[in-house]
């Protein structure tokens, strides 16, 4: 007897995730998981017609921070309305356990500073249900999403719990403090965390400014820390860190992490202005590390790393004058109200922009760009404000002014801040073309107020398979691997990631010739009525989460078949 499939999609073009090349085939899922691939004679209890669509494995994003978000929200948006079906929170050393009591002001101060969540967001939102890293997942075990979630132990909400403001204020930790740290690094490694990560990043700083706890940590403090994760015998280590002009000493004490723990790491990779070139030497280091058997990858963004600038957001080009604490406070129509006033118009555009360090935020006309519909994230330099304003021979303060009250005072700039030093993104082009690198630093739940790059892995297929006209494109087998099977592989999941017999059924359906980013919006669906920034897509007919469909036509179905995942089960 004929067994009825749960789901049939049929009539597809299958790109599996591995890399090979489409193929036409019906795709048949039973229990979750997929049961057949080909010519499906039996009839599911859903049938899905993927005629002229693909059907793609779902997303799996290595770095992400909803740490927060997931202990409120069911919903992982924007990531799931984005074709992403798995999650790794607790990136950059940055997390909410373990914590005593009377440490979640601190922890909370860390996430509002590194990773720009308001802090009433979460006062309001965090339920502080638990101490150690183990509880903390024992509580999101407890909760269902739209997506699966994976944790990785973060290093500054260890040090902050094991050394309270000693660890807050970066004093060497004592032997007894290495030991603690290591012991609860492998206790959450065995709990089911994916990995330990940490922050090395200067720019990583708390609402107070002050640089992160895991900054300039001890070699010999990572050293017991990440022996604890080696003796577990799995999970990775992620890091974020300053290179520059110490690059040497900086990669040479990655290099001996990895090799006496004998796990894998990956850090971020990025092309910064200040050093263009650093990239490519590290992807050069990162190589010779690899052909000596020391696995370490290099997570890079398919685009531009970017804030997003407007009336209604967090950062605008008025920011530092002084006329702007007059509307600062407002809400946004009464702004905007006010913003149509030609008196405060002409005060704002002829005022200084503020610090140096604002005026370069907020004020690198050349690099500042309209947002168009469909949003543009590799434009012309000729199309930046600088280039506009010339040509119309106006300040471009008052042209930025302009085109940002259109919409209701609710349009947005562009502001790319790394990846784009040559006015192009073939520099992400040559990273993404790399064998150790991942596609991951979208962000995703992170720098609510400023940016949404949570949904590059959409943009990635879209943009570098189809749109590119700047330069060379990539091949969508290839970009459809590097956003599934290859992430999932590298960070231990071995049940997704491709459209296989036995494999998890994370998939969308996609209809690739209407696949495209909107522009962003902003909603007040926080808690306390915090704004963040959504960008959803169209194109995305159905995505399916261990054979649920989750999302169909942009809608959210309701179902909640995501759970926490734990390593080595």
């Amino acid at each position: 007897m004929t067994t009825t499939p749960d789901i049939v999609i049929r009539n597809g073009t299958v790109v599996d995730g591995t890399g090979a090349e489409p193929f036409e085939a019906d795709v048949a899922i039973s229990d979750g998981l997929i049961s057949e691939i080909g010519a499906i004679t039996a009839t599911g209890a859903e049938e899905i017609d993927a005629r002229d669509r693909l059907v793609i494995p779902g997303f799996v994003d290595v770095h992400t921070h909803y740490d927060a978000q997931a202990t409120w929200a069911n919903q992982i948006t924007p990531s799931s309305c984005n074709g992403v079906t798995t999650v790794l929170l607790g990136n950059c050393g940055v997390g909410f356990a373990p914590v005593r009591p009377h440490q979640r002001d601190m922890l909370i101060s860390l996430m509002e500073g590194v990773e720009d969540i308001p802090e009433v967001v979460m006062r309001e939102g965090l339920p502080w249900t638990w101490e150690s890293f183990p509880d903390y997942l024992d509580m999101l075990e407890g909760r269902r999403f739209d997506v699966d979630v994976a944790t990785q132990v973060p290093h500054a909400a260890l040090r902050v719990y094991v050394m309270g403001e000693r660890g807050a204020e970066r004093e060497p930790a004592t032997a007894e403090d290495r030991a603690e740290m290591a012991r609860l690094a492998g206790e959450g490694i065995r709990a089911g965390a994916f990995g330990f990560s940490t922050s090395r990043l200067l720019q990583h700083r708390t609402a107070e400014g002050e640089p992160i706890p895991s900054y300039g940590a001890a070699e010999e403090e990572l050293a017991e820390i990440v022996d604890a994760v080696g003796a577990v015998g799995r999970g990775w280590l992620q890091v974020v860190a300053d290179f520059g002009d110490a690059q040497e000493a900086e990669f040479g004490l990655l290099r001996r992490l990895v090799k006496r723990s004998g796990r894998p790491l990956t850090l971020t990779l990025l092309q910064k202005d200040s050093h263009p070139a650093e990239w490519r030497e590290l992807l050069g280091r990162i190589e010779a590390a690899n052909d000596e058997g020391l696995r370490i990858t290099g997570q890079v963004r398919g685009r531009p790393t970017s804030t997003l600038l407007g009336f209604e957001l967090s950062e605008n080009p008025f920011l530092g004058c002084p006329s702007w604490s007059e509307v600062a406070g407002l809400d946004i129509d009464a702004k905007v109200a006010a913003l149509r006033d030609p008196e405060l118009r002409a005060r704002l555009i002829s005022e200084p922009g503020g610090t140096p360090a604002q005026i370069k935020r907020f004020r690198d006309w050349k690099r500042i760009f309209p947002f168009g519909d469909p949003p543009d994230y590799e434009p012309h330099p000729d199309q930046s404000i600088a280039a506009e304003a010339a040509r119309r021979g106006v300040a471009p303060e008052a042209l930025a002014y302009d085109l940002m009250m259109e919409r209701d005072g609710r349009a947005i700039l562009y502001h790319p801040m790394t990846n784009y030093t040559g006015g192009d993104m073939a520099p992400v082009l040559d990273m993404l073309r790399h064998p150790h690198t991942l596609i991951g630093l979208g962000d995703g739940g992170a720098h609510v107020g400023i940016m949404c790059d949570a949904t590059d892995m959409a943009h990635a297929l879209t943009h570098w398979t189809r749109d590119r006209d700047r330069g060379e494109r990539l091949k969508i087998p290839d970009v459809v691997r590097r956003l599934s099977l290859a992430n999932a592989r590298e960070m231990g999941l071995t049940d997704r990631g491709a459209i296989q017999v036995g494999m998890r059924a994370d998939i969308n359906v996609i209809d690739y010739d209407r696949l495209q980013l909107q522009p962003p919006e902003v909603r007040y669906d926080l808690p306390a009525g915090g704004k963040r920034i959504l960008q959803r897509s169209t194109g995305f007919e159905v995505t399916l989460v261990a054979g649920t469909p989750v999302w169909r036509d942009g809608e959210a179905t309701g179902a909640l078949p995501g759970r926490l995942l734990r390593s080595g089960t």
